[in-house]
């Protein structure tokens, strides 16, 4: 799979001659508290096609939620649904839902300890070693995204879109002023990060990413970046 390269023209015009530097100086580098975002508003055409597409993907992709949700119960004998607060649009903490990969045992501060560590290095933002908190068949779920499906409810309840900056497990203090810009629109399920190179990109590209998005957001690009997604995923499993 070649990914996409944020330095060069591709045909769909994801990316631009920009660099992430530029991406950070390109937004209000003042303080930003959450008094002081802007609040955009969903497109119409955004919140339609997520409604639409949410409900099209339950319906479905169902056998398989089913199937994964009894396969965690048996195998952990705990809830297969996973339930975390995170940061969402305007900063306001919403309930993102997940299946379960890793046993309840597991610090979910640890994660964030650990993500908070890239934030200020040029470091990949490769996923952490969970060890064995992972439960049988995580990795496997885990390396082909089926653990995000649940969060096709939170796009058809509004809380977040199919496309959009990805919600990590930081607080709101964890973030530089510039780069709370992110938290304007509802986070996502995919976004840019996602099918630009995601894990081997560093913070600052991540951040760098979601601004573009924010600032370029359209029909056109929300379906290629779907589309690459589909292709991401897939490749995923070779």
């Amino acid at each position: 799979m070649t990914k996409l390269d944020y330095k060069s023209t591709d045909t769909v015009q994801l990316e631009r001659s920009d660099s992430f530097e530029s991406f950070d100086n390109s937004v209000d580098s003042q303080p930003v508290s959450k008094s002081h975002l802007i609040k955009r508003p969903m497109p119409m055409w955004k919140r339609s096609f997520d409604i639409v597409g949410s409900m099209f993907l339950i319906g479905l992709l169902s056998p398989v939620l089913a199937f994964v949700a009894i396969f965690i119960r048996v195998v952990s004998g705990e809830s297969p649904i996973y339930q975390q607060n995170r940061l969402g649009k305007m900063g306001e903490y919403f309930t993102i839902y997940k299946f379960r990969t890793i046993a309840t045992s597991h610090s979910a501060a640890n994660h964030r300890q650990y993500v908070a560590g890239l934030k200020g290095s040029d470091s990949a933002m490769e996923k952490p070693d969970f060890g064995d908190s992972v439960i049988t068949g995580g990795a496997f779920l885990r390396g082909h995204a089926i653990d995000e499906l649940p969060q096709l409810f939170n796009v058809l309840f509004g809380s977040m879109s199919l496309v959009g900056p990805r919600p990590d497990v930081l607080d709101w203090n964890d973030y530089e002023p510039a780069q709370r810009r992110r938290f304007e629109v509802a986070p996502g399920m995919t976004g840019l990060w996602q099918v630009s190179g995601k894990n081997d990109l560093s913070f600052t590209e991540m951040v760098g990413l979601d601004l573009k998005y924010i600032r370029e957001r359209s029909v056109w690009l929300d379906l290629c970046i779907l589309a690459r997604t589909v292709w991401v995923v897939l490749d995923s499993g070779e």
